[in-house]
């Protein structure tokens, strides 16, 4: 497979599950406003600022937007195409990523994208958003659930089908991770919280189903929520798929699926981070979390998932530029080394470990 055909892959169910995630998130911060009354513009503030933060878009934001208030956070984050992070420019770059691989993905897949791209850049989303935010994400977020159930149905498990694997539960790791860390500051910087009030179960209910998890966590928990139990069953639940520990797994089996690896060895650094991750989060528990405080711990986290994503890039899409005397020597060293006596196959940098060719379709070292 070509890098470039896997990056268009992984990228595009990246972004398809980043703008499932901000609707998510938005509507579930709308819908919480009906709770309360009489928000001053610093309790607005205080509410939506924290969603801004959570995506890292803070800077870009202030420099758009005089205040922070509703109508303007989800303007920043719906329908602006200056934010990378938005749901417009999430669908569109998602479509984009598509396009540049339309022979790899099925008819059924790239209607869809075409769809919701087509709904998106269309006047009936602004008027739907007017009059109806809840049915506006829904259909975001149905577009969304669809768009996965069709990779699933129709693409064939290749190489093509575990970068798409690994982008969304890389994505989906992130993005849970950073959900949760947007009630971070009612809580203690350190130590295991206490019970909370009931505007602060208010807002913990609201991070669980800005994820979908809210019944899966009363399934576990009952109704009652406490902020220590939030926080440990959106990231180290092993059965819950959005967790950060679910998601973690699935994106150490796609890398590991990718080159051929056995369980409990590596080929190339991403693998490496992954399975480090993944044992980190399997052998950790609620009082290790906070023993250090759930914002650092998120921030860790998040940092971890962005160097396994840079080692993926550099693993199998970005290859070293040789100038052309350099190229010239690395080839006439590599005649050298077949012509020896005893030269085995495996030897070739171009192979990884087992003799099977490196998914990208270029050398990759062993």
């Amino acid at each position: 497979m070509l890098s470039r055909v896997a990056n268009s892959l992984y990228w595009m169910s990246r972004y398809i599950e980043r703008a499932e995630s901000i609707a998510r998130l938005v509507d579930v911060n709308i819908q919480l406003l009906l709770d309360f009354r009489n928000l001053d513009d610093h309790a607005l503030d205080a509410h939506w600022m924290p969603i801004v933060q959570s995506s890292g878009d803070e800077e870009l934001f202030r420099k758009l937007y005089p205040k922070t208030t509703g109508q303007t956070v989800t303007d920043f984050l719906v329908f602006n195409p200056d934010n990378t992070n938005s749901i417009h420019a999430a669908i569109g770059q998602a479509r984009e990523n598509a396009r540049m691989v339309r022979d790899q993905i099925t008819a059924e897949l790239w209607e869809e994208i075409n769809r919701v791209y087509l709904f998106l850049n269309s006047p009936r989303a602004k008027k739907e958003w007017r009059e109806s935010p809840y049915d506006f994400f829904q259909t975001i977020k149905s577009s969304s659930l669809l768009l996965q159930g069709l990779t699933d149905s129709t693409i064939v498990r290749n190489e093509g089908w575990f970068f798409i694997q690994a982008g969304r539960y890389l994505e989906r790791a992130d993005k849970t991770s950073r959900i949760l860390d947007v009630r971070h500051a009612s809580l203690p910087v350190r130590g295991v919280p206490g019970d909370a009030s009931q505007s602060e179960a208010l807002a913990w209910s609201a991070v669980l189903r800005s994820c979908s998890a809210w019944d899966a966590y009363k399934a576990l928990h009952g109704a009652e929520v406490q902020p220590a139990l939030v926080a440990e069953f959106l990231l180290l639940s092993d059965d819950f798929p959005r967790s950060v520990r679910f998601c973690v797994r699935h994106l150490d089996n796609a890398l590991r699926r990718l080159s051929g690896v056995a369980d409990g060895r590596f080929c190339n650094e991403a693998e490496k981070l992954a399975g480090r991750l993944h044992a980190e989060l399997q052998f950790s528990t609620a009082e290790d979390i906070f023993e250090i405080g759930l914002h650092t711990y998120i921030d860790i986290t998040q940092a971890k998932l962005n160097a396994i994503g840079d080692a993926l890039f550099q693993a199998y899409i970005s290859q070293p530029f040789l100038p052309p005397d350099d190229f010239e020597l690395r080839q006439q060293e590599e005649q050298q080394q077949q012509s020896l006596p005893g030269f085995r196959a495996s030897e070739n940098p171009g192979q990884i470990p087992g003799g099977r060719q490196a998914a990208t379709g270029h050398t990759l070292p062993a």
